[in-house]
């Protein structure tokens, strides 16, 4: 049953560029088909999550992970009542403007970038829907409803202060209110996105050799998860125990969000989304205790993976390549490929302009791209 405050179709503000919708789609399920559809989703099969894409096949990469958080996001919205075709949507397209190399590459285009704007991956990817993708005959970009948008731009909550420029110049001709919080839709696809990094870390932490399962016993609900297993399947083979209790952990969060959020939901007494927008606070939350919890997982990962001595070094080697690789382009356009050049070259091309558009083409690089790009243009610095 759909509850009073979930996002209807059939009330949407519509496209920026208006379109005739479908007797058989909505407009929100037009919307996640566009984005699965889009060249910048395909490219995140090959773009980090933790782990250098090419280091190995089984650890997750941005898509394996945008496809969990959507799972994750399908099931909290249907149990809430929410409309899970948008939160799909939202969850499916959180991550399009990630550059290569994850948050080290992210980290290196926001200190190449701060003179011209500075650089975010939220940001980017408005500006990655709205106008960098080029497929359609009337119009730039995905032209995905204000919903989804609104959703891209402040799913982690309102956006305040200096803009990133790219959300600041799409802000000002089509107003997404980021002032306010976003629909309970894109407030599930940000938990979401919470509960699907902590659990699949876990499992590639622990594949990778960085930390071992008695290490992860010491935290709150892994411990207590093991427990559970062991108790249930004496003498386990490492692989299934380790895997049975992870899954715990894993429902023990989804539970947790859907029971905190179902009573935060209630007591808002949001009879329809745009109260739900002007709430003031977010409605969809972890329990006080999980994110506690939580938040002792986090800084265990932090130390114990995303700073491991192995994972720092590769952070070193791939900075260093986003660092090379904006200033050559930046002072030799001609280095970029066709219909980058031809752009580049425009009389009304100043530096800002030109530095930014660096920026979209190497955030829009795959690890393996950067990495060849790279040894092209470096062959000495292997």
């Amino acid at each position: 049953m759909t509850a009073p405050y979930a996002s209807d179709p059939a009330t949407a503000r519509g496209r920026r560029w208006p379109e005739d919708e479908l007797p058989f789609r909505s407009c929100f399920q037009r919307d996640r088909d566009r984005i699965i559809h889009a060249s910048a989703f395909r490219r995140l099969k090959h773009k980090t999550q933790v782990f250098v894409e090419h280091e190995g096949d089984y650890y997750r990469t941005r898509l394996t992970h945008s496809i969990e958080v959507a799972q994750v996001a399908r099931t909290i919205a249907g149990a809430l009542g929410l409309n899970d075709c948008l939160t799909e949507a939202v969850a499916l397209a959180h991550d399009l403007g990630h550059p290569p190399f994850g948050h080290t590459g992210e980290d290196a285009l926001q200190d190449l970038m701060r003179p011209f704007g500075g650089f975010d991956h939220n940001a980017q990817a408005i500006k990655i829907v709205t106008r960098l993708e080029c497929h359609y005959a009337e119009f730039d970009g995905l032209n995905l409803t204000w919903e989804c948008l609104e959703g891209i731009a402040k799913h982690n909550g309102p956006v305040t202060g200096d803009l990133p420029y790219a959300l600041a110049e799409y802000d000002a001709e089509h107003d997404l209110e980021l002032g306010t919080h976003a629909s309970a839709e894109a407030q599930v696809a940000a938990l979401s996105d919470d509960i699907a990094y902590n659990n699949h870390d876990l499992h590639d932490g622990l594949r990778a050799g960085l930390f071992t399962e008695e290490d992860i016993c010491a935290l709150p609900l892994i411990g207590p998860a093991f427990d559970v297993v062991d108790s249930a399947y004496p003498d386990l083979d490492p692989v299934r125990r380790r895997h049975e209790a992870l899954r715990r952990v894993f429902g023990a969060m989804v539970s947790d969000v859907v029971a905190t959020s179902r009573i935060l939901l209630q007591n808002s007494g949001a009879t329809n989304v745009a109260e739900i927008r002007h709430l003031g606070r977010p409605v969809i939350r972890f329990s006080d205790q999980l994110w506690s919890d939580l938040n002792q997982i986090r800084h265990f990962l932090f130390h114990n993976m995303y700073r491991a001595a192995p994972v720092m070094a590769k952070r070193q080697e791939v900075t260093r390549i986003v660092h090379d690789l904006f200033p050559a382009y930046l002072a030799n356009p001609d280095l970029l490929p066709g219909e980058w050049r031809t752009e580049a070259q425009s009389a009304t091309m100043d530096e800002a302009a030109l530095a930014r558009m660096v920026s979209d083409y190497i955030s829009g690089m795959t690890d393996r791209f950067a990495i060849q790009e790279h040894a092209t243009l470096f062959p000495d610095h292997g």
